[in-house]
């Protein structure tokens, strides 16, 4: 095993550590902030990591980039607009991920550029892996938002279309959840047949935070040069 594949692995530990637990506290923290306390109750309102661990979702994640955490229990009843309320606490998950790959994007093109000033840091071996570790990091959290926004029970996405959605339908998607949700792990894992489009939509999410970033080089190029 090379440096670069442990390495890889290593940020997806760390994913499973630290951002899963994130994505889902901010389900949580959502949920409570709209008036459910569910989650709350639950023990599920913390940072803590095993409290929100998923046995195989972890092991997806390790192995194949995709994976999930438990998901936050929450009552849509408790919510003063039951589907505004559910659409906004799932969609609280996803963005976790994607603002924690934009702040990883700014600290990295700060290192770079601070490396940069020392020219011979900026070519060493010792940059190079931590450009790695934040382009995985990076990628990773970007990837895995674009994962759970896609419209299929019980991923995020299929909260957030219920919105659009008549209630008939809802509860028809509610009752063949786990049938669905089945299905959909046998063609992730056996088939990793969603790994083309999401590789796409993440590209284009990755090039498009760099954009944003831009600000950013344009600072450190007034200071470093």
């Amino acid at each position: 095993m090379n440096v670069q594949t442990i390495l890889q692995y290593g940020v997806r530990i760390l994913i499973i550590f630290m951002i899963l637990p994130i994505h889902e506290l901010a389900h949580a923290w959502v949920a409570y902030k709209l008036g459910d306390n569910t989650a709350r109750y639950s023990g599920r309102l913390t940072f803590n990591p095993f409290s929100h661990i998923d046995i195989l979702g972890s092991i997806c994640l390790l192995l194949t980039g995709f994976g999930w955490a438990k998901p936050v229990p929450i009552n849509p009843l408790n919510f003063k607009n039951r589907k505004a309320g559910t659409a906004l606490t799932a969609l609280a998950g996803p963005l976790s991920n994607l603002i924690a790959a934009y702040v990883a994007m700014i600290i990295f093109k700060v290192i770079s550029w601070i490396s940069f000033g020392g020219v011979d840091f900026f070519y060493s071996n010792t940059y190079y892996y931590i450009n790695l570790i934040f382009q995985y990091f990076i990628i990773l959290n970007i990837f895995l938002a674009v994962f759970n926004l896609i419209p299929i029970p019980p991923l995020d996405g299929s909260r957030i279309l219920c919105y659009f959605l008549p209630d008939s339908f809802e509860y028809k998607l509610a009752q063949y959840e786990h049938i669905i949700y089945i299905l959909f792990i046998v063609f992730v894992v056996l088939f990793n047949f969603l790994s083309g489009p999401i590789n796409w939509i993440g590209d284009k999410i990755y090039n498009l935070f760099y954009f944003l970033t831009g600000w950013v080089d344009i600072i450190m190029r007034a200071i470093i040069l």
